[in-house]
């Protein structure tokens, strides 16, 4: 069933030319019918849309039970400013935040993590755009357990693909919730855009390549 607030953010995406639709190759080489930038959120308006976005999953999921968000560079970076203004604006949900830079800083305060500096015990949640194959996460772990005995417990994406990730029948969002414990939560999936087209009735042509990529490279836990 694909809800109103999904719908929105789909509709969102769109309309910033984030989610698009014709023929695409991933990361991984694979052939797609629809790709995600969010590279192309410019504005200040769209900043601040998807923020509420984010802020308005986690305070339906986990509510305040964290202690900070880290948003890895280089996207991570406005999702998770973006989202702690809006948590802190409609909910009353203050939280500091904090990233990396992919280069040490070797003068000044030096380091490589700017914004908060975790503590121990630390329950420390990830904001990230979307989840291919799992390579951003494995390397953004050691930069968070490295700073401090945190405990990462959950992450926010855009979109969950659903493909498989490095383990056959296994997703990359399973692989790191089994990897590392961290549960994942996605604004939308694969199947909600799907949802979304099929509604429309305007994309006809889209359509029957999106089930075959879903068949050929999806894995649906349900």
């Amino acid at each position: 069933m694909l809800s109103a607030q999904k719908k929105e953010f789909i509709e969102f995406m769109m309309s910033a030319d984030v989610l698009r639709f014709g023929s695409f190759v991933t990361k991984s080489g694979r052939q797609t019918p629809y790709f995600v930038n969010t590279g192309n959120y410019k504005t200040g308006l769209q900043n601040s849309r998807l923020g509420e976005f984010y802020a308005a999953a986690i305070k339906q999921t986990i509510g305040d039970n964290f202690d900070a968000m880290f948003g890895p560079a280089y996207k991570g970076i406005p999702l998770a400013t973006s989202t702690s203004g809006a948590l802190a604006r409609n909910f009353g949900i203050d939280k500091p935040f904090f990233f990396n830079r992919k280069e040490v800083k070797d003068h000044g305060e030096g380091g490589s993590i700017v914004g908060y500096k975790p503590q121990n015990g630390d329950r420390v949640i990830i904001i990230e755009d979307v989840i291919t194959a799992g390579t951003a996460i494995r390397e953004t772990m050691p930069v968070l357990t490295g700073c401090a005995d945190v405990k990462v417990t959950d992450m926010f994406i855009s979109v969950n693909r659903c493909e498989v990730g490095q383990t056959a029948g296994k997703t990359a969002v399973m692989e790191v919730g089994e990897e590392f414990g961290i549960k994942v939560h996605s604004l939308i999936t694969v199947r909600d855009i799907y949802e979304y087209l099929k509604e429309q009735g305007t994309y006809a042509d889209i359509l029957p390549q999106m089930e075959a990529y879903m068949a050929q490279y999806c894995v649906f836990e349900d």
